[in-house]
């Protein structure tokens, strides 16, 4: 160990592991919540962790859940990758027997990638600053966590639903029940995600198998309307066999086929599905009546959302970076969005082709880049987030922000607050990936003193359920009637409606694919 570095061992529920710590926050990684998913468990729900004998060493992090390596977002080539996947990690001050706040973080990557492994996510500089302990989780993504398979269940093959929403029970199931250990307070636990880790949020507020597992909830950019119906999430696993070779009858072979072959068709999936039906994802939740009973929006506007205090929110330019990644994630020109719109109204045939026209109306810039930028941005992450605090501010505090920092290398890529841009703010991760441009037309202590807010403002929520700066900032006022939110920028501005134009011609019907 070096000079700065100190040994903390800590006995769980499952066994004793070792921590390490680096100045006043200790860190225990790789620890398993759940059992391999291996073999005939694969496709099936997370089981308890086997108790292990000896000190578990936690110094590195656990392998992240099979995915393509050169997918939309390039993954980080050093983090090994295995089915045994089903870790997470924890950082928290140096145990003193004070017991602290709990922040869960989900990470994101439309379901189909991503790590809590990523250095972005390292939750050192949040535990320090806040004096809360951080964990974040890994869940199966892509085929192995989202494909319903469950049409092609029999009486000696069953295919379990939502495995990734499952996943991320679990490990809130092992926070409840070990984070005492850590000095965490299980009675206080804050379970935050960004992008589909934001809808995973969004969809466990609405889950009965979630209820009581946490206390509190941030959902960043939550593309909370991309939940899909049985109907749709069969129409993909039939698709996805097809692509494997296999017949129906034949959907068991699944269990035991190379993992790679699952990777393969998925990253195949993740491209065909949005090019085939602009604003849809390969994979998603799907509503099952049992972990997910109701369209999450849809749950909330009915009064079915778990009476938690919510932070929600968006970033002013959400949909700039897809026009450059290698993935039709989302509609970014005028045609894909029309060609969106078309398949809604299909979905749809109770909508007025009035209203459709009113919304497109509502983007001038529509034939433009802007404006198919703009449209994709509220439907996929703006309005969601609105439906939601307009419904859950009737139930429990509702705080909604919108985040419009951009460096000015950002301002002048066009990427401006893009999707994602918030993440180094909120983690106080600067620099952390390997061709960082963020700075290089300076910007770097705007950027900081914006962070500290904000990293102050998520503590603060964890803490207290009030998401304060305390430090003479803006005061953040509750979402209500006067719909005040947080527009987050080199200052803040606590403003009423802001987006009032865009949403009362959106309307509060939910506009979004079944």
């Amino acid at each position: 160990m070096g000079a700065t570095e100190s040994s903390h061992v800590v006995s769980s529920r499952d066994g004793e592991i070792r921590g390490y710590g680096h100045g006043d926050v200790v860190s225990w990684k790789g620890i398993p919540f759940a059992a391999p998913p291996l073999a005939e468990h694969r496709f099936r729900a997370p089981r308890p962790p086997e108790p292990w004998d000896g000190v578990r060493d936690g110094r590195t992090f656990g392998a992240m859940a099979p995915q393509g390596r050169d997918g939309p977002i390039p993954m980080d080539s050093s983090i090994p990758m295995d089915e045994d996947c089903l870790t997470l990690n924890v950082w928290a001050p140096t145990p003193d027997g004070i017991s602290r706040p709990v922040m869960v973080w989900i990470h994101g990557g439309a379901y189909v990638l991503g790590s809590s492994a990523q250095r972005i996510y390292n939750g050192r500089n949040l535990s320090r600053l806040g004096e809360v302990v951080v964990v974040t989780v890994n869940y199966r993504v892509g085929a192995l966590g989202w494909l319903d398979l469950s049409s092609f269940d029999t009486d000696g093959s069953v295919f379990e639903t939502n495995l990734g929403l499952r996943d991320q029970i679990a490990a809130l199931t092992w926070v409840r029940d070990c984070i005492a250990a850590f000095g965490g307070d299980p009675t206080n636990v804050t379970v935050f995600g960004e992008s589909s880790g934001g809808a995973s949020v969004t969809t466990l507020m609405t889950s009965p198998h979630a209820e009581g597992l946490f206390h509190k909830a941030i959902a960043q950019s939550s593309p909370a309307t991309s939940v899909y119906g049985p109907e749709r999430a069969r129409t993909v696993a039939q698709r996805f066999l097809e692509l494997v070779d296999l017949p129906a009858e034949r959907a068991e072979e699944l269990r035991t086929m190379p993992v790679e072959r699952l990777v393969d068709a998925a990253e195949k999936l993740v491209y065909e599905v949005p090019e085939k039906v602009p604003g849809t994802l390969g994979f998603a939740p799907v509503v099952d009546g049992d972990v997910v009973p109701r369209y999450p929006v849809a749950a909330f506007q009915k009064g079915f959302s778990h009476d938690v205090p919510l932070i929600i929110g968006s970033n002013h330019d959400e949909a700039s970076v897809f026009r450059l990644m290698k993935s039709p994630l989302m509609p970014v020109t005028s045609d894909t969005v029309s060609t969106m719109f078309e398949a809604i109204a299909v979905d749809h045939p109770d909508l007025s082709p009035a209203r459709i026209a009113d919304i497109l109306s509502a983007y001038p810039d529509l034939p433009k880049s802007a404006g198919a930028l703009a449209l994709s941005r509220d439907a996929g992450f703006r309005m969601p987030s609105l439906w939601i605090a307009e419904a859950h501010c009737r139930r429990a505090p509702t705080f909604v922000y919108r985040f419009d920092h951009a460096t000015p290398v950002l301002r002048a890529a066009r990427i401006g607050a893009g999707h994602a841009t918030e993440l180094p703010y909120v983690f106080g991760n600067f620099g952390t990936f390997d061709r960082d441009p963020t700075f290089w037309l300076g910007g770097r202590k705007a950027a900081q003193q914006v962070s500290r807010r904000i990293q102050r403002r998520w503590v603060a929520f964890a803490w207290h359920g009030v998401p304060a700066a305390l430090d003479g900032s803006k005061h953040w006022a509750p979402y209500d009637e006067r719909r005040r939110t947080l527009v987050i920028d080199g200052r803040d501005a606590l403003v009423e409606d802001p987006d009032r134009e865009l949403r009362e011609i959106w309307g509060e019907k939910v506009l979004g694919f079944s």
